[in-house]
């Protein structure tokens, strides 16, 4: 049964993930391992600890609290949050998720991430901001994690969205059976579909899965004749030389059908802090964010192919 599912974030007046003002709601759960995931939060099937370490006083009631001794004995304040220092709340290996640890903290530095919530509770919160869908054009993008890793949730969140008058959006990474994607395309206005390389080895080692099915899946989204802004993330030493652009570039030019839209998305490391909340390291947060200026040059390569390119992937622009 589906009736809940995990949700991390309702995210409102969203502004870059379709078009209009949007409310973003992100589930839990993804089947790919992106080295450059900004919510990392989101991987995950299960609910997670955050441990804000700034609003940490080290009172000791979560280690008092815990059933299997993996919370971490107090020290210094001022040393836990040193720059540098390795001290992490919760020995994650001994991590039973009890969560009481959460309840005891009165200081709010440990929270749970990943709520469940049924499809009306959801909708109540996105139809709240109406009017801002009815003057701007915007509505629910469904995102994540990964949608379509829950296929019967999606498709009834979809399709109460639309019983509800709601533009609706479907951020995909496209790896899922085709048959999962199409059950979902009857609710579904748009789709965002993530074309994260051309590649398929450079694509295994840096998400965990190569493209083949993904690559079949917007085939067949354009053979359909769906709605598709194709997004591509640009993340240094990944997908940012010129070649890898304009590979790119001729294969959504190939495809049988039209893309609507092709987004260009800069990296940018700003969300470091969620890694150290979840006690993980993560190397591309010592990369510099990308300046997005520097994706003029290849929006260039996709213009020449006939292809709409924004950078920024604004549902507010267009491209020149």
């Amino acid at each position: 049964m589906a009736d809940t599912c995990l949700i991390t974030e309702i995210q409102r007046f969203a502004v870059n993930d379709g078009p209009g003002f949007r409310t973003n709601v992100f589930l839990k759960g993804c089947p790919l391992k992106c080295a450059w995931c900004h919510n990392p939060e989101t991987i995950g099937a299960k609910p997670q600890v955050y441990w804000k370490k700034r609003l940490c006083v080290q009172c000791g009631a979560c280690m008092e609290a815990c059933p299997t001794g993996a919370i971490q004995p107090p020290i210094d304040p001022v040393l836990a949050q040193a720059e540098g220092s390795d001290y992490y709340k919760i020995d994650l290996s001994r991590c039973n998720d009890s969560m009481q640890c959460v309840g005891a903290c009165v200081y709010n530095a440990l929270e749970i991430v990943g709520k469940p919530l049924t499809v009306e509770e959801i909708l109540d919160e996105v139809e709240s901001d109406r009017p801002f869908y009815d003057n701007s054009g915007g509505g629910m993008t469904l995102s994540g994690g990964e949608p379509t890793a829950h296929p019967v949730f999606a498709k009834k969140l979809l399709a109460g969205a639309k019983a509800r008058g709601l533009h609706t959006c479907l951020d995909t990474n496209g790896y899922c059976a085709w048959e999962v994607l199409e059950e979902l395309l009857e609710y579904t206005d748009i789709v965002l579909f993530d074309l994260k390389h051309t590649d398929p080895e450079k694509h295994k080692q840096w998400t965990g899965v190569d493209n083949t099915l993904i690559k079949e899946n917007l085939v067949r989204l354009t053979q359909k004749n769906v709605e598709t802004w194709v997004r591509i993330p640009v993340v240094p030493g990944f997908n940012d030389a010129i070649q890898e652009h304009k590979a790119a570039a001729e294969f959504l030019a190939s495809l049988p059908g039209k893309v609507a839209r092709v987004d260009l998305l800069a990296y940018h490391n700003w969300c470091q802090d969620k890694y150290g909340w979840l006690g993980q390291d993560w190397p591309l947060g010592r990369v510099e964010a990308m300046e997005p200026s520097l994706l003029e040059i290849p929006q260039e390569f996709y213009q020449m192919q006939g292809l709409e390119t924004t950078i920024g992937g604004s549902g507010f622009e267009k491209a020149e």
